[in-house]
């Protein structure tokens, strides 16, 4: 090349936003994050909302400080990429951001436009959908998800007037940013496939799903609101690039192409899969082929938790959404389990615990951050008392996690958390118990999910890491240890889901010179995915013969405590009756 190739990758996330500026190898050079805001209500603990505008905004700061950081010239970078939340962004028929906020203002134009991912307020719609029996919910693994964009969109037309509600359109996160990028409406198979009740192999929209839910209107127009054009696998280039007016609010050049989006946990899954790996310190000589991606489930754990696997043909499994077909690469099926809750529900047991304030001042003291300090009182009580492993240390403390409900495998909002074993201790000791059982729990729970999978025609075989949690080495043990299966750690946990947007910025540049088939783009895809991914470090699983029994028998008690769950509802619904 006569000058240097550069990709900007923008990384979504649910409380800030990204990029990154990636080389054609997959070096990061730069990387600027910026915070973005969340609205709560006060009286209503299921609303989450964002703003576009905010997004936006946040996103254009930070694209200017990865070229300035680095030193690159606009004309370098070749192509951008987009990844975000599952959240859905309003805009009316010129892309201005219209409310989504319950009252008065509710579908005016206004800043908060996003219903994010963890809003749980389309509980009623999702029963109503949940009833219908509709082809579509056999690709969201039996029962949709309150936190997908169709109940979301059935809640807002059954609140806003129905004045204001037809002159909306309605995106799940990466295609609006995409549309706000170029100017043209391509949705992504990606967003509209996993998210939006979009099904490639029954012709796309299910005109008798939407007139049977109240969203007729959607089918005698067309889809307009929801987007009519042909779907575009990952990476494709849209239109003629970057617009002249996001040009000259990113610092980049009019026409710099821009490749087709994807939700965030499937750039976590684009950035991690193809990674080859380390054992021991040296590099293992297998290079990866396509194939070999469906043995490697891509778990991106950050506040939430997202498990995506790869396969050659659709495989449907109860409570795991998907199949979905071509939403990355084409004629190939991707399934998504999920825990709504993970990151988050660490750091909600940490600091709710009595014993936080003491925790953050001896953290400080001892120059450490609160979970290494955690880690180090955990050994410090396992030799005290004489165990082997930490598992044997809380093996009378059972923790089930589900304190926002249940995404996967059960599909069910209204699972909820319980504790056995709690004692007249709430010092640092048992803040430290605590947060290893809230650790075993999320382990616990992965392996439901990949067995489930398995069980129904799956062949994971590994882990492969990306976001925050893949810093905490006790966790990955843990899971290696749990599931009884390699986890593989990215070089850089917390640059996999930028990297993998970049290479949808390459993508989409290299697509648009070779102008290729249909045929050729998954190998194309695959291969950039492969010299771009640096590689890994594999964590095998290591527990002696004790802990595994150990580990076994809290296996048995976990799924025991989602029966047990189950029957109490019922019977407490029938004494209510």
């Amino acid at each position: 090349m006569s000058q240097a190739a550069y990709y900007i990758g923008v990384d979504v996330g649910t409380g800030s936003v990204r990029a990154g500026l990636v080389k054609h190898d997959g070096t990061l050079v730069a990387t600027s994050t910026e915070e973005t805001t969340t609205w709560r209500d006060p009286e209503d603990h299921r609303i989450f909302e964002q703003s576009t505008n905010n997004v936006w905004e946040g996103m254009c700061k930070t694209i200017k400080a990865c070229l300035r950081e680095a030193k690159v010239d606009p004309s370098e970078v070749k192509g951008i990429g987009f990844d975000a939340t599952c959240s859905l962004a309003v805009s009316d028929l010129n892309g201005d951001p219209v409310v989504v906020t319950k009252g008065g203002e509710l579908g005016q134009k206004g800043d908060r436009n996003i219903i994010l991912w963890a809003d749980h307020r389309a509980e009623k719609e999702a029963d109503l959908i949940n009833s219908t029996g509709s082809v579509v919910l056999d690709y969201v693994g039996g029962t949709m998800s309150l936190e997908m964009e169709i109940p979301k969109t059935l809640w807002l037309k059954r609140h806003m007037k129905p004045e204001l509600f037809k002159r909306c359109q309605f995106f799940d996160l990466p295609d609006f940013l995409t549309y706000r990028a170029t100017g043209f409406n391509r949705r992504s198979c990606c967003s509209v496939a996993c998210k939006c009740s979009y099904v490639p192999t029954k012709n796309g929209w299910q005109p008798d799903f939407f007139q049977k839910i109240g969203l007729g209107k959607f089918v005698e127009n067309s889809f307009e609101q929801l987007g009519r054009e042909e779907v575009l696998t990952a990476g494709l280039p849209i239109g003629n690039g970057l617009s002249k007016k996001a040009a000259q609010e990113t610092g980049l050049l009019e026409g710099t192409p821009v490749g087709s989006g994807v939700i965030d946990a499937y750039a976590g899954w684009l950035g991690t899969v193809a990674a080859r790996y380390k054992v021991k310190g040296k590099l293992a000589a297998e290079v990866p082929s396509l194939d070999e991606s469906r043995h490697r489930l891509a778990a991106v754990a950050g506040t939430s938790t997202c498990h995506i696997v790869q396969s050659p043909e659709g495989v449907f499994v109860n409570g795991v959404w998907g199949p979905y077909k071509d939403v990355v690469f084409p004629g190939w099926w991707m399934n998504e389990g999920g825990q709504s809750s993970t990151g988050q529900l660490i750091d909600f047991m940490i600091t709710t615990h009595p014993a936080y304030g003491r925790l953050k001042e001896l953290a400080e003291k001892a120059n450490t951050n609160i979970h290494e300090f955690l880690h180090t009182e955990l050994e410090k009580l396992r030799e005290e008392e004489n165990v082997e492993n930490l598992t044997e240390l809380t093996k009378d403390l059972h923790f089930y996690p589900d304190l926002h409900g249940n995404r996967s495998p059960l599909a069910d909002p209204r699972m909820r958390g319980s504790i056995v074993g709690l004692s007249l201790d709430s010092n640092l000791g048992d803040l430290a118990r605590k947060f290893n059982v809230t650790m075993e729990a999320i382990a616990l729970q992965t392996r439901h999910i990949v067995d489930q999978m398995n069980a129904k025609g799956h062949s994971i075989r590994s882990i492969y890491m990306s976001g925050g949690q893949a810093k905490n080495a006790m966790l990955m043990q843990l899971f290696a240890n749990t599931c009884n299966m390699p986890v593989v750690l990215p070089q850089s946990s917390g640059a996999a889901v930028v990297l993998g947007a970049a290479m949808l910025g390459r993508f989409a540049a290299e697509a648009q010179v070779r102008k290729l088939g249909r045929d050729q783009q998954g190998q194309a895809l695959w291969e950039i995915m492969v010299e771009m991914t640096p590689p890994g470090t594999m964590v095998e699983p290591a527990a002696s013969p004790k802990e595994k029994k150990l580990l076994e028998a809290k296996y048995k008690i976990f799924l025991e405590a989602i029966d047990l769950q189950r029957r109490w509802r019922k019977d407490m619904e029938e004494a209510n009756r």
